[in-house]
This record gives C-alpha cells, structure tokens and sequence, in this order.
C-alpha cells in the first residue's frame, strides 16, 4: 500500500452522496416495512459497521442493534461457507425480526450459512439488507430483500470495505487498483 492510500484507488463507483442517499432511502422503506414490529438488525462485522450506522440513523422508528463475527475455515474463504463463530449476538432471537445488515453479498456461501444458523433459534422473520450486491458472484441460492446499489464484479474498497484491513476508513465505494492485490 502506498503512503497515500488514495493513490491505490483506480475510480470512484459510489460517491459519499450517492451512498448517503441510498441509505435514506431504504431507511425510509424498512421503517415503513417493520412499523410496529420487534426490530433486530444485526451486523457482520466488521465490513457492515459503517453502513450498519447511517442506516440506523435513517431509522425512524426504535430498532435493537447486535453483532456477530464470524471467519471462514480453510484458507479458500471464497467457496468453503463453512464459517465458524468468533462473536455471537447476545440478545436472544425468540420473536424478534432480524434484519441482517450486510456490506456486500457476493457468494452468498456464508450468509447463507448464518440465515440457516440463525433460523434454529425462533425469530419471527429474517430478511437481509445489503448496500452492495454483486449478483454475478453468487453460488448460493440467496438474494437480498433490501439492496443498495448492484455492483460490478471489481475489487471494491471503502465505506467498510477493506483489503488486508485497509481503506475501510474511505467514505466512498472506489475500485482498487489491480496492482495493488495482484
């Protein structure tokens, strides 16, 4: 990585205004969608932590937050699925609508694995929104109920996203240079 981070960045896809728009948005949609249900939305760390915070805010009406962490096994975390749980959510799921507050939905291997892991414990309905999703990618059988923006399939950093854990602190949706992972 360079000194100046931003001198690894080939073009900007999504600008602060356009993300910042979005989020209103769907805020606006799910505050209609679940007016007078018991509200959980739960963020998959740590990429969704910055979309995970505007859109809480875009909230109009009460809504509990939760964490999870979770890591692939294997060193192919691109097809295994196979995730093990480094953080759980500590607030019980009897009940509850779970809204899974994702970054990006690119497999949809590990998602999917949580969808099924947190089904077992009773919530009334789970649904999951994305800011990204990058459908070409998919290999399982999982599609969003809310997204942001479709993406194309480019390294994507910004706004939560990271390689190697940097550039998460970019306030925008820009594309990596290929020299930069390759």
């Amino acid at each position: 990585m360079s000194d100046h981070m931003l001198d690894d960045i080939k073009g900007v896809l999504l600008s602060e205004e356009e993300i910042a728009g979005r989020v209103a948005e769907l805020g606006k949609q799910i505050s209609a969608d679940y007016r007078g249900k018991n509200l959980l939305l739960l963020s998959v760390l740590k990429g969704s932590i910055v979309f995970m915070a505007d859109l809480m805010r875009a909230l109009t009406i009460p809504a509990a937050i939760d964490f999870m962490a979770v890591s692939s096994y294997g060193t192919d975390t691109k097809s295994s699925g196979v995730v093990k749980i480094v953080k759980d959510i500590d607030i019980d799921l009897e009940g509850k609508d779970l809204l899974i507050v994702e970054d990006i939905l690119d497999s949809g291997m590990t998602l999917s694995y949580l969808k099924e892991l947190l089904e077992g414990r009773n919530p009334a309905s789970i649904r999951i929104v994305t800011l990204l999703d990058k459908p070409s990618r998919r290999k399982a059988n999982i599609k969003p109920d809310y997204c942001g923006f479709d993406v194309p399939d480019e390294f994507l950093i910004g706004y939560g996203l990271d390689y190697a854990e940097n550039y998460r602190n970019i306030p925008y949706i820009g594309i990596l240079k290929p020299e930069v992972y390759e």
